[in-house]
C-alpha cells in the first residue's frame, strides 16, 4: 500500500449531509488532475467534464440487509446478509455484539432463528473453507429469497461511526432501480436529478450497469469478494466508442470500475457481460476501460485505495488524500467526494 494517512478527529461523516443543512449535491468535491487539485462542490461536476465524456453509474438499489436474529441460547445476534448465490443459499456475516467487527468464532452448524419463523443454518465459510472466516454460506428453512425476505424483516446495515440508524431511503441513489446491494454504492449518493440533467445538457451521457455489492469489511480491510454484475450492450458499446473517440470514461465508484474492467478484454474492447466477478484491481492490474473516477473517501488501509491507484496512479492518490486530510474532508458514505481525471 503506497497511500498512508491518518484520519483527523471529526473527519467521519456520521449522518447524511441533509442533517448538516446541505443538499446531497452540495458536499465537497476534490477535483484531482496531474496539474493539481481543486476544491469544488459536487453540483459543479458537469462543468469539470467535457462534452463527449461518458459517465457510468451503478443502478443497484440498497436492501435493508441487517437482521436481528437469535442464537440457540436466545442471545441476540446481529446478522448482515451479503448476497444470494445461484443455488439460493445466502452469504452472511455474523457481527460481534458491539458491532465493532465480525464474529470470527462462528462454527459450522450454527443455527439462528430469524424473524418471520425462518431458521438459518450456517454451513461453511465463504468463499472457501477457512478457520476464522468472516462470511458464511447459509441456507434458510423454509427456503426464501433474500430480496423478498429483507424488505419485510430487515433494517439498513450501519457501522459504529454513524450517529444514529439511517432510514433506507437515505441510502438510495437517485437512479437506483434494482434492489440487490447489501450496502449503498455510495459514490453515487451526491448525484441529484439536477446534476444528471446538467450532464445530459452538456453532451455527457449517463449510462447504467448493475453490480450488487456485498457487505464490506471496514475493520479487516479485505479485498472485495465475488459480486454479481451485469454490463448491458448499450453501455459496453458506448464505453468502447467513447475511448475510441478520445474521450473519458468516468466510472462512478469502485463497483462500476470493477464491473467495466471485468467486461473489458485484453484488446481494450468492452463487451456485454453478466455473471460474477472476482476481479481485484491494483497497481499491478491497471484499469483498461476506465479513465476517470468519481469516488468517496476510503479509510486508511482499505483495499479500495489500490483500485484508485489502478485508475489514477499512486502519485495522484497520494496527492488527493494529503489534500483531503489537510482540508478536513469528510469520510464514508455520507461524506465528501473526489473526482480523479488522470
Amino acid at each position: 500500500m503506497t497511500v498512508a494517512f491518518t484520519l483527523p478527529p471529526g473527519s467521519e461523516a456520521g449522518a447524511p449531509p441533509e442533517e448538516r443543512g446541505l443538499l446531497r449535491d452540495e458536499v465537497r468535491l476534490l477535483s484531482v488532475r496531474p496539474s493539481g487539485v481543486e476544491h469544488r462542490r459536487f453540483h459543479e461536476l458537469p462543468g469539470l467534464l467535457e462534452p463527449g465524456d461518458l459517465v457510468v453509474v451503478n443502478t443497484s438499489a440498497t436492501l435493508p440487509a441487517r437482521v436481528d436474529a437469535r442464537g440457540a441460547d436466545g442471545r441476540l445476534v446481529r446478522l448482515h446478509v451479503s448476497t444470494t448465490l445461484d443455488d439460493g443459499s445466502w452469504v452472511v456475516e455474523v457481527r460481534r455484539p458491539g458491532n465493532d467487527g465480525p464474529d470470527l468464532g462462528v462454527e459450522p452448524g450454527t443455527l439462528l432463528r430469524l424473524p418471520g419463523d425462518v431458521w438459518l443454518h450456517l454451513h461453511e465459510p465463504y468463499p472457501r473453507p477457512a478457520a476464522g472466516s468472516r462470511l458464511w454460506r447459509a441456507r434458510t428453512d423454509p427456503r426464501v429469497a433474500a430480496t423478498a425476505y429483507l424488505p419485510l424483516h430487515g433494517r439498513p446495515v450501519g457501522y459504529r461511526y454513524l450517529e444514529h440508524e439511517v432510514p433506507l431511503a437515505e441510502l438510495q441513489n437517485v437512479y437506483a432501480d434494482e434492489p440487490g446491494s447489501a450496502e449503498m454504492a455510495s459514490a453515487g449518493r451526491p448525484f441529484s436529478e439536477h446534476v444528471v440533467t446538467r450532464l445530459a445538457a452538456r453532451g455527457i451521457p449517463v449510462v447504467p450497469l448493475t453490480l450488487h455489492s456485498g457487505v464490506s469489511s471496514p475493520e479487516l480491510h479485505e479485498p472485495p469478494y465475488p459480486e454479481r454484475f451485469r454490463v448491458p450492450e448499450v453501455t459496453a458499446l458506448l464505453v468502447t466508442g467513447t475511448r475510441a473517440a478520445g474521450h473519458r470514461v468516468v466510472a462512478v465508484g469502485t463497483t462500476v470500475t470493477r464491473a467495466l474492467e471485468t467486461a473489458t478484454g485484453d484488446d481494450g474492447v468492452t463487451r456485454p457481460a453478466d455473471g460474477w466477478t472476482d476481479l481485484v484491481l491494483g497497481p499491478d492490474v491497471p484499469a483498461r476501460a476506465v479513465t476517470g473516477l468519481v469516488t468517496g473517501l476510503h479509510a486508511p488501509e482499505a483495499s479500495h485505495l489500490l483500485l484508485l491507484e489502478a485508475v489514477a496512479g499512486p502519485q495522484l492518490v497520494r496527492d488527493a488524500y494529503a489534500a483531503a486530510v489537510t482540508e478536513r474532508y469528510l469520510w464514508h458514505e455520507f461524506g465528501d467526494s473526489m473526482l480523479f481525471l488522470p
